[in-house]
Formats: C-alpha cells, sequence, structure tokens
C-alpha cells in the first residue's frame, strides 16, 4: 500500500504540497492501481483524492492584544523599546506644553485676572521654559500676588 507516486502525481496535478493531499480511505485500492496522471485525474474527478485547504495563522490573539493596547495596558517599562525621547520627540512635548500654558494666559488676560504688562512678561517666561506647566504658571502668578484685585 505505497501511494508515495500516486500522492506526488495529485501533489503536481493539484498544485499543492504532498501533505495537503487527502485520499479516500474507502478508496485506497483504486488509487493505488492508478498509475498514470489521467488516472490520477479521473480519481480527482471522482473525489477520491483531494486537496485540503490550508492551514492559516489564527488572529485572535493578536486582536485580542491590540484591543488591550487600544486601552493602555501592556505599556509598562518592560515593554518599551527605544528612548523616552524617541517614543514621544521632546519637541513635541513642548510645543504642547507651551500651547497650553499660552492658552491659559490669553484666558487670564481677556477676563482681566492678569494685566496685560502681567501677560506679556509671563508670556516671555513661558517661551523661555520657565514652568514645567500649567498649574507651575498658576503657582507663580499665586506667589507673586499677580492677580488683580477686584
Amino acid at each position: 500500500m505505497n501511494l508515495r507516486s500516486q500522492r506526488r502525481m495529485a501533489s503536481e496535478i493539484l498544485k499543492a504540497g504532498e501533505n495537503r493531499i487527502w485520499i479516500d480511505p474507502d478508496r485506497v485500492e483504486d488509487v493505488e492501481l492508478a498509475i498514470s496522471r489521467e488516472e490520477i485525474r479521473k480519481l480527482i474527478h471522482e473525489k477520491a483524492i483531494r486537496k485540503l485547504p490550508e492551514k492559516g495563522i489564527s488572529r485572535a490573539r493578536a486582536r485580542i492584544l491590540h484591543e488591550k493596547k487600544k486601552k493602555g495596558r501592556r505599556r509598562g517599562h518592560g515593554s518599551r523599546q527605544g528612548a523616552k525621547g524617541a517614543r514621544f520627540p521632546r519637541k513635541r512635548m513642548w510645543i504642547i506644553r507651551i500651547r497650553a500654558q499660552r492658552r491659559r494666559l490669553r484666558e487670564l488676560r481677556d477676563k482681566h485676572i492678569i494685566t496685560r504688562k502681567d501677560y506679556r512678561r509671563l508670556y516671555i517666561m513661558a517661551g523661555s521654559g520657565a514652568f514645567r506647566s500649567v498649574a507651575a504658571l498658576e503657582r507663580y502668578i499665586e506667589a507673586h500676588n499677580l492677580r488683580r484685585r477686584r
């Protein structure tokens, strides 16, 4: 019961690997007697020899991981590659910080909480990197009594 040559011919005809060729266990005798390509083609037509589907790689685990990462999980120190400045550029951080500070300064000036003169001075200070955040800016304003008296 050696079907090696039949399996090889079937794999060439069906354009699939030898491991993906399925031979009907009930028709083994018929397949064994088939020695020409024409006979193999006939058996393929009769569904005695078939091509098995390709095995795929499941994306289920990848999808689960992606969902977790979207939620912000798996972002700890052990998962990081690249320096802090490479993962989120320093320039981008600066842009976000300075825009927030300037926006806050504009609000304070427009609501007449600080004078135009103080606004200008604080604007320049913010641009030179004097404040790490909006909170630091607010603390400076409080500490130096720059809020207008109503």
